[in-house]
């Protein structure tokens, strides 16, 4: 597969209208404040548009359409649980967040339950972004490699340079509005390729929905992978299979979890002010739900057009065990169907996805590096000058480790690559959301009593990831792995809390039930 010269050209734009954009934006900084926060000077819509841009990878545009392509909607189901934790991050966790003090997500863990806690919660963040963004930029090399014809290393390094480039530059100005403008080109992409399909198919949106809704591809079933066919799941509550209700819940604890990490965070805390932090929030849940479920329609459009106009790679996605996987479907129908021109922009929208959570992962990962770690463990009363620098360091070796990780993914085999993922997922599962719902909602637990916690939930975590290698014999659904990590973080830490008896201190604006008088900033 090789792109036409006219595609080729809109990439190259797209990269020089990206990093022109960065560079023209970004403020010159003076302090932390400006190079983490943008000087807390940025509109609600912006910020609610980068939280779209930043959810939204090149995991979402490959996988989604190749998962309804293959099976139907049920992976789509925990979605459906965004809208409230949209109405609970907005009444509980913004306010939290904004009452002028708090920058950081662990920071909050610190003045909460101690240096400890706040230490190792953002020792693991870190870890978890440095491996997301690696498996990311590997992804998009893979994507662009056989479309652009350049070796997959050298992709690897473009793609990561060029997202590295104005995020240490620019810091998070910089960030937040080349988000708004990637996801935007990443709407667009996804929408007009449904919009072609529509015109390619000779009854158009009728005949889509008709024999997609006919062949199940737009219900909630899931594919039985021994007899192929399409099969209802079931609607009670069950750790060892999936349900629509445990995939709602799934859901609102997995979305609850990203709501409570420094990328977003960091993005409320930069608002202009709360009630624009709020707005950003009304803006990420309206339009959030929307575009996952346009991705997924775009595989069940894709089913239908290759059911129309098979090829030796779409039938053998279908047919399973031919050495064709299901994220395969979008570059195929990218370079083999979409006329030239369109193909670069849908290309130049999957590339915005990526660069989007990467420079997001970047600027995150570097703050937390500085206000986490360096600052209050490291260097401590240095002048404000020397955490800028040192905010702009963290950020080009965040982006060197990075680049590095994609390239070791690249070169490890893929049964290596697979034990390493499930190992450091399985390993990095502490369950660090639960402490902050502990924190927020109890009065209960000190350092002690999370560090139990976590104890138990790094077992649990060992636990599953025996029975994922196979070594153990599963007892509950794998799927729900997170959200009995996160159920035993809480309830253990909670028991330490009480059992150990909690010394008494200030926690003025430390949970819901001690908040003061001040009005948010």
């Amino acid at each position: 597969m090789t792109l036409h010269w006219l595609d080729i050209l809109i990439l190259v734009l797209y990269f020089v209208g990206i990093i022109g954009l960065g560079l023209y934006v970004a403020r010159k900084n003076k302090n932390t404040d400006d190079y983490f926060l943008g000087g807390r000077s940025f509109p609600g819509w912006a910020i609610g548009i980068s939280l779209v841009g930043s959810m939204i990878s090149s995991i979402t545009f490959l996988a989604y359409p190749a998962d309804a392509y293959k099976t139907a909607w049920m992976r789509f189901l925990p979605n459906l649980a965004f809208p409230v934790v949209v109405i609970v991050a907005t009444y509980l966790f913004v306010p939290f967040f904004r009452r002028g003090t708090i920058t950081s997500a662990y920071q909050y863990l610190g003045l909460r339950f101690g240096p400890g806690i706040s230490a190792y919660a953002a020792i693991l963040f870190l870890l978890v972004q440095i491996v997301r963004a690696a498996t990311i930029t590997y992804l998009l090399a893979m994507l662009l490699s056989p479309m652009v014809n350049l070796r997959v290393e050298w992709c690897i390094l473009i793609a990561g340079a060029f997202t590295a480039l104005y995020s240490i530059k620019g810091g998070f100005e910089a960030v937040v509005w080349t988000e708004v403008a990637q996801t935007l080109i990443l709407v667009t992409g996804a929408f007009l390729s449904i919009a072609l399909i529509i015109h390619y198919i000779p009854g158009g949106l009728s005949q889509i929905i008709s024999e997609a809704s006919e062949a199940g591809k737009l219900s909630f079933m899931d594919l039985n992978t021994e007899s192929g066919a399409l099969e209802p799941i079931g609607q009670g509550i069950s750790l060892t299979e999936k349900t629509i209700p445990m995939l709602l819940f799934f859901g609102f604890i997995m979305h609850i979890t990203a709501k409570l990490d420094q990328t977003t965070v960091q993005r409320w805390c930069s608002a202009r002010t709360a009630k624009e932090a709020t707005k950003s929030m009304w803006i990420l849940g309206a339009a959030s739900v929307p575009v996952w479920g346009g991705f997924m329609f775009l595989g069940t459009c894709l089913w239908v057009y290759f059911k129309h106009n098979p090829t030796a790679i779409s039938t053998g996605i279908l047919a399973g065990g031919n050495g064709h996987k299901a994220e395969e479907i979008m570059p195929h129908f990218i370079v083999d169907v979409l006329p030239h021109g369109v193909a670069g922009l849908v290309i130049a929208a999957a590339l915005s996805a990526s660069m989007a959570t990467l420079a997001g992962c970047i600027s995150a990962s570097a703050m937390v590096c500085v206000n986490d770690i360096y600052r209050p463990h490291l260097v401590r009363n240095a002048p404000e000058r020397h955490y800028l620098r040192a905010g702009k360091f963290s950020s080009f070796l965040i982006s060197a480790a990075m680049i590095l990780g994609a390239y070791f993914i690249f070169k490890a085999d893929t049964k290596t690559f697979t034990d390493l993922g499930l190992t450091i997922g399985a390993l990095l599962g502490g369950g660090i959301s639960s402490a902050f719902l502990l924190g927020m909602l109890t009065r209960v637990g000190d350092e002690r009593s999370v560090l139990i916690g976590i104890l138990f939930t790094l077992a649990f975590s060992a636990w599953a990831m025996c029975m994922q290698l196979g070594w153990l014999t599963p007892v509950f659904d794998l799927y729900y792995t997170a959200l009995i990590g996160n159920v035993i973080m809480f309830v253990t830490s909670f028991l330490a809390g009480v059992l150990l008896k909690t010394k008494h201190r200030d926690l003025t604006n430390l949970t819901i039930w001690d908040k003061s008088d001040a009005p948010l900033v």
